[in-house]
């Protein structure tokens, strides 16, 4: 039986929202559970639309993180298809677009991001995509089955984690793709120049081809359709669709409107202490849209992955029921691509670390390397190797100097360091 007396409201319809609804009841709690998303679908992960459902090898079902009627068994009241568009903060309740107030007690914010846009002409031609939503993966997992059929061509602007998951995706159907990105190498803002080539080399041995140290300054269409793209070093390639793949930002509109605090910088995002609780004592914010002032990092950090919403979504749901929390969680996520599965834990931004320590074989794309500073870990990527994130995140958390030649050495266990 609901107990009406007291209502938890959840705004945010993804991983961290539908997670933290199900900790509540987990841990107890019998009052009202509303969880408000704008989307139309349940609840869903992100990782296989760029991975496993992109690619066609899962079905759609398998995306969703509950079953439809697990909502209604757990007495989870859904307003799906409703953005929230109001927060008053003083009268404690979250307008909708149809118009409907709901009260809340307490309330959490799971609001998510949303894909960066290309600030150019021909963006509003037809075939142009961002990647970020449900639909987005059902419109573009037909595109690249027909472009794969008909030897066409898609260009990826950005060499990040979407645009590579994305690029192996298209190869799998046979499209072809170009990749153009302005650093020098894949991933560069991530795991640095040291590693970017390994994506560059894996990505051009199946056939994708990259255009570095270019960004698109437009694209050009005919009949309404795109016919091709032009980067700012004067280059043109052919192109049947486009891929803005430039990052996301954190859908803090909400947030900010309500005059809640938000993180400086470039990240951005809704600003929460190391239990996840905003400026104002009874809002809480989780997953994408939160920057989290971080024990362990010692910064406040905002992660976009698929682990962050898994568990900071419980992880608020418990702070929300005035249980201790202190969200150290290391960050982590992982990746797919053609034949090489990695992960990667820590925090290593450049201009971090002073040093790359490899131990296995880089040139099989099967090793294990760290980001140190000073001798200590900052993170860790496990490339076809796997079984390891436990001890390379104790290695992260012990913030000991450790000997650069023992780390390179595989014949000592991580476990041992």
């Amino acid at each position: 039986m609901v107990d009406a007396h007291r209502t938890f409201v959840i705004v945010g319809g993804g991983l961290a929202g539908a997670k933290a609804a199900e900790t509540l009841r987990a841990e107890g709690f019998s009052g009202r559970v509303i969880l408000i998303g704008d989307e139309r679908d349940h609840p869903y992960e992100r990782p296989p639309l760029s991975k496993g459902y992109l690619a066609g090898t899962d079905e759609r079902d398998s995306v969703f993180v509950h079953e439809p009627a697990w909502y209604a068994s757990a007495d989870i009241e859904l307003h799906l298809g409703q953005p929230a568009v109001h927060i008053d903060r003083e009268g404690q309740s979250v307008r909708l677009g149809d118009g409907t107030r709901v009260h809340y007690d307490t309330l959490l914010l799971a609001t998510g991001a949303e894909p960066r846009r290309l600030d150019i002409p021909g963006t509003s031609l037809a075939g142009v995509h961002h990647l970020r939503r449900l639909a987005h993966a059902d419109r573009l997992r037909g595109v690249l089955a027909a472009r794969g059929r008909e030897n066409g061509h898609l260009v990826i602007a950005g060499a990040g984690w979407i645009g590579l998951e994305v690029a192996a995706a298209a190869r799998s159907y046979g499209a072809e793709v170009t990749v153009i990105e302005p650093e020098p190498t894949p991933l560069h803002t991530v795991l640095g120049p040291e590693l970017g080539t390994l994506f560059a080399d894996l990505h051009s041995e199946h056939g994708v081809r990259f255009h570095f140290g270019a960004r698109l300054t437009e694209i050009e269409g005919h009949a309404g359709m795109v016919r091709s793209v032009h980067t700012d070093d004067g280059e043109e390639h052919l192109a049947h669709d486009v891929l803005a793949a430039i990052g996301a930002a954190p859908r803090t509109g909400l947030a900010e409107s309500a005059g809640l605090a938000l993180a400086e910088g470039p990240g951005g995002g809704i600003a929460v202490d190391s239990s996840l609780r905003t400026t104002d004592p009874r809002i809480f914010a989780a997953g994408d849209a939160a920057a989290v002032q971080h024990p362990l990092l010692g910064t406040r950090l905002r992660v976009e992955h698929w682990a962050n919403a898994l568990n900071s979504g419980p992880a608020a749901a418990r702070a929300m029921l005035g249980q201790e929390v202190s969200y150290d969680r290391v960050p982590y996520f992982f990746s797919d691509q053609y034949d090489v599965g990695l992960e990667y834990s820590g925090w290593a931004p450049p201009g971090s670390y002073d040093e790359v320590v490899c131990r296995g074989d880089v040139g099989k794309r099967e090793f294990i390397a760290f980001w140190l500073r000073d001798g200590r870990v900052l993170a860790g990527l496990n490339c076809n190797v796997w079984d390891v994130t436990a001890p390379i995140q104790s290695l992260i958390r012990s913030n000991h100097s450790v000997d650069p030649q023992s780390l390179a050495n595989p014949d000592i266990p991580l476990g041992d360091l």
